[in-house]
């Protein structure tokens, strides 16, 4: 017995002696703390001992956490930082941390955090991360928090929440969200539908309010009216094609992509060439086809150039051109996109283009026609639609054209040359 005490008494020492300088180590309840609280800390301090299940650093002012923070204390179980200055947590100061069961992050500046770490914290029960400066949660933040039963999120800056956020949470038994600046539109009414049928506890639903658009200010998300939202859906539309038309050097290429989906969705171009892949978001131009400020310099005309309407024009199309052209419509609630692979054929039956695909040629002796082979299936609800309007070139501003009413032929484009080649694309 007395052996046992000695042994005892030598790793209490051992385990006072490992303890950095400003904290107090011991045991208590067979569990391993170290307890750093209140000590005006800037950093977190080195030299804990390995099996230190409990570490409170709260009430300090440590600034950030860095990468590899707790590398030293791979055992924690609970872990206290509330009170501090930490304004960014890096990637890699939590994911060392597989047994952690209880994280406290409250009542700090975080607006800078990183939610990958979370996915390694597979046991977390408890994480609080309320008052602090919080704007955005990734959808797939809580992917790996199965065993996550409480979570506060109160009284941060979080304008919106990304749908199924909150899914992969099958043990939550109460959240926290009140006091948040939520913009009531298209992108919350998930969240407003989940918190009135969840089994989840949301205490203090009086508090979580409308503060954007004005009209809906101070109103509470649970007493929302519905809204008018749909998803983005990009259409097909074609009509008889007029092919065996003769085409000269450096014709005009058009595309129209006409979407629809409440609030009015954003549009995308992605465009792969042989030379290399663009990326536009549209608009790039104005209505006389000169590249809008920051985009270009203003009198210049992009080589691919994006209208408001939904259009895509290249003035001088030619085989550096040739490859395969997507437009992406994105809103608060998906997104939809269509895509159309452009090869200009040269006289026979069929060829390659400079992508290696394979295409169909109808190309009459002695005139060069230009083929349309769609490879790509459709991810919205609906078929997607890309309108091909092909002509001779009469320069840059008889094809300019943005202020036409979507969903229609763009008007300055019709007026190109007497003999139009008509390309249309058949739903999918």
């Amino acid at each position: 017995m007395q052996e046992l005490r000695l042994l005892c008494l030598v790793v209490l020492v051992g385990l006072a002696q490992a303890c950095p300088e400003p904290c107090e180590c011991g045991e208590k309840y067979g569990f391993h703390i170290a307890d750093c609280a209140y000590r005006d800390l800037q950093a977190v301090p080195s030299g804990f001992p390995a099996n230190v299940t409990t570490l409170s650093l709260s009430a300090n002012q440590l600034p950030s956490l860095p990468g590899g923070a707790f590398r030293e204390v791979p055992r924690l179980q609970s872990l206290w930082l509330a009170h501090n200055e930490i304004r960014s947590v890096a990637a890699g100061a939590l994911a060392s941390l597989s047994q952690l069961k209880s994280l406290d992050l409250s009542h700090n500046l975080i607006s800078d955090f990183a939610w990958s770490d979370l996915h390694s914290l597979s046991a977390l029960q408890l994480l609080k991360m309320d008052s602090n400066e919080l704007t955005f949660i990734p959808r797939d933040a809580f992917r790996s928090l199965r065993a996550l039963r409480s979570l506060q999120l109160n009284h941060n800056r979080l304008h919106t929440l990304a749908e199924g956020t909150f899914a992969p949470l099958t043990a939550l038994s109460h959240l926290q969200i009140n006091d948040n600046p939520f913009d009531c539109t298209c992108g919350i009414v998930w969240f407003k539908t989940w918190a009135l049928t969840t089994a989840v506890s949301i205490p203090e639903q009086d508090n979580i309010t409308c503060t954007s658009p004005h009209v809906l200010k101070g109103t509470r998300l649970n007493r929302l009216l519905p809204l008018p939202c749909s998803a983005p859906s990009v259409q097909l539309t074609y009509q008889p094609s007029q092919d065996g038309a003769e085409l000269r050097p450096g014709f005009v290429l058009a595309l129209h992509c006409d979407v629809d989906g409440q609030p009015a969705p954003q549009l995308h171009w992605h465009i792969q060439t042989p030379g290399g892949t663009v990326e536009i978001t549209s608009p790039n131009v104005g209505a006389d086809g000169r590249a809008l400020p920051g985009v270009l310099a203003a009198s210049s005309r992009p080589r691919f150039q994006a209208f408001a309407n939904g259009s895509l024009l290249i003035p001088d199309f030619g085989k550096l051109e040739e490859g395969t052209y997507s437009c992406l419509a994105t809103n608060e609630l998906g997104s939809a996109e269509s895509s159309v692979n452009v090869a200009l054929a040269t006289p026979g039956e069929g060829g390659e283009d400079a992508l290696g695909r394979r295409f169909q040629g109808k190309a009459a002796e002695g005139k060069v026609c230009y083929t349309v082979d769609n490879e790509v299936q459709p991810s919205g609800p609906e078929d997607n639609v890309v309108i091909i309007y092909l002509s001779r070139a009469r320069g840059p501003e008889a094809a300019a054209t943005a202020e036409g009413v979507p969903g229609k032929q763009p008007p300055g484009l019709l007026l190109l040359g007497q003999s139009l080649l008509f390309l249309f694309l058949a739903s999918f």
